[in-house]
């Protein structure tokens, strides 16, 4: 038996074959939104964005509660991160003098950041560094590492929140040549996780139970 094919009806099966096709192809590869397209290019400019972090802590820079998201961002990105304190050498003593109390509560800042780093996987590096202005230091660090990204902490002062961030960082974000990122706790805010208290409540629990 010989099975005559009409041309028209040739042309008709294929295009339903070529439509049919093309659905498919449409329903796995559906076009893409503008909110998808900008989210694409916003993840491509952290990439590009977040290669070297310097978290920034002095007297008057609190960046405790800023570890967690910078150690996130450095494992996420695999970007080299750094904890910087740095201790303003007031000009009525000289370049060299000795600040042992600074210098204690730096490596007890500093201490906090490493565990932090660890806890959320990130590779990290400390310092603690002497300098006549703050702004002037962190603005040195970033330039000399390449920062892509500075992060600084501020807090509220008593219940005003319109409160001032601080003269450091004030000239700091005027002045960097990178990106900045600065962070202010909210009165009730819990997404950026306060280390420092987890650590106070283990060490009581501990005394407890000795």
């Amino acid at each position: 038996m010989t099975l005559a094919v009409h041309p028209a009806g040739a042309l008709i099966a294929l295009a339903v074959l070529l439509a049919a096709i093309a659905t498919l192809w449409w329903m796995l590869h559906p076009p893409r939104t503008l909110a998808d397209v900008a989210a694409q290019q916003a993840e491509a400019a952290l990439s590009e964005m977040v290669g070297s972090i310097i978290v920034v802590f002095a007297d008057e820079i609190h960046s405790e509660h800023m570890m967690v998201l910078a150690a996130r961002l450095a494992r996420r990105q695999r970007a080299e991160l750094l904890a910087v304190y740095i201790i303003e050498v007031p000009l009525v003593l000289p370049d060299t003098a000795l600040t042992p109390e600074e210098d204690r509560e730096g490596l007890r800042v500093l201490s906090t950041a490493e565990a932090i780093a660890r806890k959320h996987g990130a590779n990290i590096h400390t310092e603690i560094v002497h300098a006549r202005r703050i702004s002037a230091a962190a603005l040195e660090l970033a330039k000399a590492n390449g920062a892509h990204l500075l992060v600084m902490g501020s807090y509220r002062e008593g219940k005003y929140t319109g409160a001032p961030l601080g003269r450091a960082i004030d000239e700091i974000t005027t002045r960097a040549k990178c990106d900045v990122l600065i962070g202010v706790p909210g009165q009730y805010g819990s997404l950026l996780v306060d280390e420092r208290s987890e650590e106070r409540a283990l060490r009581r629990g501990n005394r407890l139970s000795v």
